[in-house]
């Protein structure tokens, strides 16, 4: 079974929004279009409480700073995708009524979480992999934003997990801060995902 993992596709990280992906509206309509080629649909949201640690706004720093944090370094956000909010909500062209599965991330205030599997201890699970291993799905594609944070963090765990992994980066943005792209490309590939679509430089 190889189910199709969208990651994020969300209102704060399109243009507009408080944490703006450049391009984050193009891969919409790709996304969809693939959908029907996977046996599941899978759908992540970043989903913070007010408050949330991560946002620079609660400790009065500079977004995009990095402070170390009980469970290592944290970039600091803009506040974004705050629980209910229009910016947390889906973009509004993607086809959710597709998807098998939601799966809400970042909703504990004490910590970040940029994977579909873990918090960013790496430690406390999401059940993403519990429900993909019941459903007997032993192969990913990734999809979504942004390539270098949440897709890459949820693609490397998923490798280290055991499941068949390829980020499909043409229906991927980055933020590409400070280069983290080619980190998160170069991680990535060290930890066995394949990447797809790549442009060569």
């Amino acid at each position: 079974m190889h189910a199709l993992l969208v990651i994020d596709v969300q209102n704060d990280f399109c243009p507009n929004g408080a944490l703006a992906v450049d391009g984050g509206d193009e891969i919409v309509a790709g996304i969809n279009a693939a959908m029907d080629r996977y046996d599941a649909v899978i759908l992540t949201q970043d989903w913070h409480p007010a408050g949330h640690s991560s946002f620079a706004s609660s400790l009065s720093a500079a977004p995009m700073s990095v402070v170390e944090m009980p469970y290592g370094p944290q970039v600091l956000w803009p506040d974004h995708c705050i629980q209910g909010t229009e910016g947390a909500a889906f973009h509004p062209a993607l086809n959710t009524d597709r998807a098998d599965m939601i799966v809400r991330k970042g909703y504990n205030s004490a910590i970040d979480s940029y994977s579909a599997f873990f918090e960013n201890d790496h430690k406390t699970p999401t059940g993403l992999e519990g429900y993909l291993r019941t459903r007997g799905i032993t192969t990913l594609t990734l999809v979504g934003l942004a390539t270098d944070f949440c897709v890459n963090y949820s693609a490397v765990d998923a490798a280290r997990l055991g499941f068949d992994v390829t980020v499909d980066l043409s229906l991927c943005r980055a933020i590409d801060f400070d280069g983290s792209l080619k980190v998160a490309a170069d991680g990535m590939q060290t930890a066995g995902v394949t990447l797809k679509n790549a442009k060569v430089a």
